[in-house]
């Protein structure tokens, strides 16, 4: 009976140990799979169009009359202004830097060029008609960015190198038989570009993302640009020795939206 006991005890012992074996495992839950950290970093190319108006549109004219012998007979001066706003969209390539990814310090730079609707031709009356045309064709920047992400939106300020094509008239004393005084040109004007802006990303399988770029950026923004003053000869076209000259201004603000495709990292 002494050995009995002892053997019950231990076949005992084995079938518990067996019974536990054969019960299910607890599962460990599975790691989480960690969601991607958008960053700004990486080339974009896209779109852009609002508003552009002049901020400083005195034209000024002066010059002196001369008889055949070249003496003075008497001199000339006018000033007026030839306000010029209208449409402006083109587009623009660029590329970001982000530091941090999530929320941090971005920097870049961008070219852009865009077609400018600002052309205005201005006409009074002095000893006929005096008439100014300005027209700029175009409007081109490339410009630094620097700025600060807080996740999917990025604001900035930006600063650059600005250049426009422009043509300047000037017609004095104009008769219908023509002009007495007339000069053009046309010339590529350079100078610079200041302002800033916000831009926010959408989800990448947002409707606009019609290149399947790792994200769409819909921005807006405002720029001053100074592109200086031009002077032009305004010459006899009859022949005589009087001779006049035109300053023209060129300085404005633009307003616009845009929409950019970026690709690179998430």
């Amino acid at each position: 009976m002494k050995h009995v006991i002892p053997s019950v005890a231990a076949l005992a012992a084995l079938i518990t140990a067996a019974s536990a074996a054969d019960l299910p495992r607890r599962a460990l839950p599975p790691a989480p799979i960690p969601l991607p950290v958008f960053t700004w970093t990486g080339i974009y190319f896209g779109i852009n169009a609002g508003y552009i108006s002049s901020t400083r549109d005195r034209v000024n004219t002066a010059g002196s009359y001369r008889g055949s012998n070249g003496a003075q007979t008497g001199s000339y001066t006018s000033t007026f202004t030839q306000h010029r706003n209208g449409f402006t969209g083109g587009g623009k390539v660029g590329y970001n830097h982000q530091f941090t990814p999530g929320s941090g310090f971005v920097v870049g730079a961008e070219a852009d060029m865009g077609y400018t609707d600002l052309r205005r031709t201005s006409r009074f009356d002095f000893v006929g008609a005096n008439t100014y045309r300005q027209s700029g064709d175009f409007l081109g920047t490339v410009r630094g960015r620097v700025g600060y992400a807080v996740d999917r939106t990025l604001f900035y300020g930006t600063g650059g190198f600005a250049y426009a094509g422009d043509t300047y008239r000037a017609a004095v004393s104009q008769t219908a038989a023509g002009p007495a005084y007339f000069g053009s040109r046309a010339r590529l004007d350079t100078g610079y570009a200041v302002g800033g802006g916000v831009e926010y990303a959408l989800p990448t399988e947002s409707v606009l993302n019609v290149f399947h770029a790792s994200a769409v950026t819909v921005k807006g923004e405002a720029l001053y640009y100074d592109l200086g003053s031009r002077t032009i000869p305004v010459l006899p076209v009859r022949g005589g020795a009087s001779i006049f000259a035109t300053r023209f201004q060129n300085e404005g603000v633009l307003g616009r939206v845009g929409v950019n495709y970026k690709f690179g990292s998430y």
